[in-house]
């Protein structure tokens, strides 16, 4: 499984509700398995820059290229790419025994 993970920075706070619109048309995409779009709650100390965050995840590599080849993909773009100053990306695969994994019981 593939995870993504998207940190955006709105231009002025009175564009997070159309970057949070444009974002969900993401979540329409087929190839993902799980799709969140939220704003940040800012409570760390030092971490309050990002505004808006997406999480997704993904079957495999062939599945993220084809979200990011999505008409959908492209338009979300169009629609938040002038609203946002940052953006950051990463995506990993998500493994049991991963670096530095730690899984606790509830």
């Amino acid at each position: 499984m593939i995870r993504h993970i998207v940190f955006f920075t709105a231009k002025t706070p009175e564009n997070l509700p159309a970057i949070l619109d444009g974002l969900s048309l993401l979540g329409s995409i087929p190839h993902v398995s799980h799709f969140e779009v939220t704003e940040n709650r800012k409570v760390d100390q030092i971490g309050n820059d990002v505004d808006v965050v997406v999480y997704a995840e993904f079957e495999n590599e062939a599945a993220l290229r084809a979200y990011k080849a999505h008409p959908t993909y492209a338009e979300a773009t169009r629609r938040v790419r002038p609203l946002r100053e940052l953006r950051l990306a990463a995506d990993f695969e998500a493994a049991e025994e991963a670096v530095g994994s730690i899984r606790r019981s509830a």
